[in-house]
């Protein structure tokens, strides 16, 4: 399996996150009144345009009264609006009127042409990646780093979540790719993707089923430290208590029986499998100022080999717009019971774009 060399994916993922940051900033500070319409614009995600003025915009709803269709009221996940240069005050209680009556042929089309930084916008971005999606609501998270000190090291994360909940169940999927190179040497090359399926039944019970699959092509055994390639599969089949369950606040707690499946590819190849009893603590808190904080921790514990083991992940997210999104992630993994897979602490700031 080929890859770009470091140097040209760093560039343009770099590139990618750039378009985004300045594509929120141009949405957070107004632009320049020589580079805006002369009207307000309701672009929708298919790249529909109409032209009129913005009465109302609230989380849920566009309330926008055009030119040639009267008062709309369109959800705000299917549009965008882009603000005239001036406040605009037309009346339009005729929706036939004419047009050509409002504005000039000229005023018309550079209201309807598309602007360099609407390009990047990542309220349009994000319209097209829901148009995409559908009912499917997700993130695409970015990171990267160049550091050159004592040593060179590079650093690339790339991360997408699809999730969809109904009203007794909830799917998730993700998928993550870490690329770190120190000196030259890769000290990390790992594909990551996992997938949750969780059912709630009456009585704040629940039952989960979470697979996940690891491709580590830049390992080292904890005890050699010799080159220990692997593919390792865990499926967790779980059923626990939800203590707090509110729209603002969830607090699981469960116990499970996990499957763990390891195929070493270096230095030679082999096979292991082994199952695992495991219980766990899930949070989910939304906080002020747009910001969130989810946590999941996992105690294992072999009852054959009666040895143990222990990981945990907590992310404390900020919401800048509707689209655009920071942050911060702690992973640590101790004395893993699959055997072979190596313990590990990464601390990440992550940009990402909410769909």
């Amino acid at each position: 399996m080929m890859f770009p060399s470091m140097k040209t994916l760093i560039r343009r993922l770099t590139a990618l996150v750039l378009c985004w940051v300045l594509g929120a900033a141009a949405l957070a500070t107004e632009p320049d009144a020589a580079e805006r319409p002369t009207h307000d614009v309701l672009v929708f995600k298919d790249g529909d345009r109409v032209q009129g003025r913005l009465v109302e915009q609230t989380a849920q709803t566009i309330v926008f009264q055009s030119e040639r269709f009267g008062l709309l009221h369109v959800p705000a996940g299917n549009a965008v609006v882009i603000k005239a240069a001036v406040p605009v005050a037309i009346n339009l209680a005729s929706p036939a009127t004419p047009a050509g009556n409002l504005q000039t042929a000229a005023e018309r089309a550079e209201g309807e042409k598309v602007l360099g930084w609407e390009r990047f916008s990542p309220a349009l971005m994000t319209a097209m990646l829901a148009e995409l999606f559908g009912q499917w609501h997700g993130k695409l998270n970015f990171s990267t780093e160049v550091v050159s000190d004592t040593a060179t090291r590079n650093n690339v994360a790339l991360e997408t979540l699809l999730q969809r909940k109904w009203k007794s169940d909830e799917v998730q999927l993700k998928a993550r790719y870490d690329y770190s190179k120190t000196n030259e040497l890769t000290t990390t090359d790992l594909i990551k993707a996992d997938g949750l399926w969780r059912h709630d039944f009456q009585k704040s019970r629940f039952a989960l089923y979470r697979p996940t699959l690891e491709w580590n092509r830049a390992s080292f055994d904890k005890v050699t430290l010799l080159p220990n390639d692997y593919v390792l599969m865990q499926q967790e089949i779980g059923f626990g208590f939800s203590l707090v369950s509110t729209p603002s606040r969830k607090v699981r707690v469960g116990l499970s029986e996990n499957l763990f499946d390891v195929w070493n590819l270096v230095p030679e190849q082999a096979h292991t499998s082994r199952t695992v009893e495991s219980a766990f603590l899930e949070t989910e808190l939304k906080l002020p100022w747009r910001m969130s904080l989810s946590q999941r921790a996992v105690y294992y514990y072999s009852v054959v080999s009666a040895t143990d083991g222990w990981e945990n992940r907590i992310e404390l997210s900020k919401k800048f717009t509707e689209t655009f999104s920071t942050s911060v992630r702690h992973e640590i993994r101790r004395d893993n019971p699959d055997g072979r897979a190596p313990d590990y602490s990464r601390l990440k700031l992550l940009f990402g774009l909410d769909f």
